[in-house]
């Protein structure tokens, strides 16, 4: 284990995952804690995430990230937005069978993540430098993921041409946001919600999940 990480940060993840109903094993709680390892360390330099202080990172970022994966299938997810790769990277991590994409606009943020695929070996993981709108995939995603990315209209106008009828948009948000449910574009619809309660976490957590109308 990194030096920048303790045990009471391996606890805390195995203790918080076991609360979410995720079960990690072994391999996968190593490597959750090497990208943390990485997360504080570029951190410093790179200004990835506005939580500063490791001893948060792990239920902000990890167990966050982790609070959506019993909605996740295997596949190809996309996690727009992806800045240090949350939840992207535990994706990768978590479904090795899938084929997962990160996309950030910011340069610094997508070195990070080339950084951690190629030390962590993620050979799963793909990392795109681009504008989500003029990012053209050569087949919809199964899934695509934001989290505290934008507005829910901005999300699905922008991904539009991500996906397809059978694509579910998973976005990840604090307070509920019925306000931005009403500014839907009319092609998609509020297919269902959740309320997440991430241990060490406080306030509200929702995942909003949407799909294309016919």
């Amino acid at each position: 284990m990194s030096s920048l990480v303790t045990s009471q940060h391996a606890e805390e993840l195995s203790t918080g995952a076991r609360q979410l109903g995720v079960e990690l094993t072994d391999a996968q709680q190593q490597l959750l804690l090497g990208y943390l390892a990485l997360l504080i360390k570029w951190n410093k330099a790179y200004n990835l995430t506005a939580v500063r202080d490791p001893n948060e990172m792990v239920s902000r970022h990890l167990l966050d990230s982790l609070s959506v994966m019993p909605f996740i299938e295997n596949g190809r997810w996309l996690d727009v937005g992806s800045g240090g790769g949350m939840p992207g990277i535990p994706l990768a991590i978590l479904f090795p069978e899938s084929q997962v994409t990160c996309l950030d606009s910011n340069g610094k943020k997508t070195r990070f993540l080339t950084q951690v695929k190629l030390e962590l070996k993620l050979d799963n993981l793909q990392v795109i430098h681009s504008r989500v709108e003029t990012f053209t995939p050569e087949q919809p995603f199964k899934g695509i993921v934001s989290r505290a990315f934008s507005s829910m209209e901005n999300f699905s106008n922008w991904t539009r041409h991500l996906g397809d009828l059978d694509t579910r948009w998973l976005a990840m948000k604090g307070v509920h946001p019925s306000d931005e449910l009403l500014a839907l574009p009319p092609d998609f619809h509020l297919d269902s919600e959740h309320a997440l309660a991430v241990p060490g976490c406080q306030g509200q957590r929702h995942l909003l999940i949407l799909r294309r109308t016919a």
